[in-house]
């Protein structure tokens, strides 16, 4: 699924000095507001970044689709693997979108092009991959992982409710629209921070458990949330509803994306312990 040759793409940032040389592991959440080409772009920053280290990714909407690719090429080729098959991936994108009739089916089939299902779901993948959907009967959001991943968990997060009928899966329907923002703040094993991609600059929080103003950490080992957001939104997101996709739009806004991660390593986000975008204690 690699053997394609890698779509160059901007070059190679210098990685952050206010990093330092220690690694630092985050968690990453992508809204499923935040239009996906945007995504892309932050996450082939973030590639770039030798000590930048994501432990897990939480995604909903077409971003989900994404994340699983993202978690497939790190478990197949590491950081250079990962950006070939987000590469390929648009790429497929981008031609296959001139012959769309049914968005549903066409998602399922650039996924199964895409990645291997079973290296995702391997205890040895190196990002624990989250994906939200909605039920489409009641509203409740349900968040597969694990041996309940499947592609048609992954379609049905990234199904746009009602211009596509919902993905059944054991007996239920699902699609996407899933408000990432509301799930639990913990962290997976390693990480210390949380970086949200959204495409607005403002988002809510659920509050944690520990309530306890008095603690200096929270019980629960919520994260320190950073937020990033497209700039451009309004003008990015009608994109993937065209008939068709013009490449240079799509790398337009993935360097959007490259750019507003390489802001964000530059404003030093090893030190949010001391400055926390948002948190459960000052929510």
């Amino acid at each position: 699924m690699l053997a394609q040759s890698e779509v160059r793409t901007v070059a190679v940032a210098t990685p952050t000095a206010h990093l330092g040389v220690e690694d630092r592991t985050i968690d990453i959440v992508l809204a499923n507001d935040a239009h996906a080409a945007f995504v892309w772009g932050v996450l082939d920053r973030l590639l770039d970044e030798p000590n930048c280290n994501v432990s897990g990714v939480t995604a909903s909407g077409f971003a989900a689709m994404q994340a699983a690719v993202f978690a497939y090429g790190l478990s197949v080729g590491g950081r250079r693997g990962a950006r070939t098959a987000l590469a390929n991936f648009w790429r497929r994108v981008s031609h296959a979108s001139m012959f769309a009739i049914d968005r549903t089916s066409l998602l399922r089939s650039m996924l199964e092009q895409s990645i291997d299902l079973k290296r995702i779901r391997d205890e040895d993948c190196p990002v624990k991959l989250d994906v939200v959907a909605v039920n489409a009967r009641s509203d409740a959001l349900k968040i597969f992982s694990g041996r309940q991943l499947s592609i048609d968990a992954i379609v049905a997060a990234a199904t746009v409710p009602f211009l596509s009928a919902a993905v059944e899966i054991d007996g239920d329907f699902y699609w996407g629209d899933g408000d990432v923002s509301q799930l639990p703040t913990e962290l997976s094993t390693g990480a210390r921070h949380r970086l949200m991609v959204t495409g607005k600059p403002s988002i809510s929080m659920a509050r944690c458990p520990d309530r306890s103003l008095t603690s200096t950490h929270c019980a629960t080992g919520c994260a320190a949330v950073h937020t990033v957001f497209d700039s451009q939104y309004r003008a990015a997101a009608p994109l993937l509803l065209r008939p068709w996709i013009d490449w240079g739009e799509l790398t337009d806004v993935r360097d959007r994306g490259r750019q507003t991660a390489e802001d964000w390593l530059t404003a030093d986000p090893s030190r949010a312990d001391e400055r926390p975008a948002f948190d459960c204690r000052t929510q």
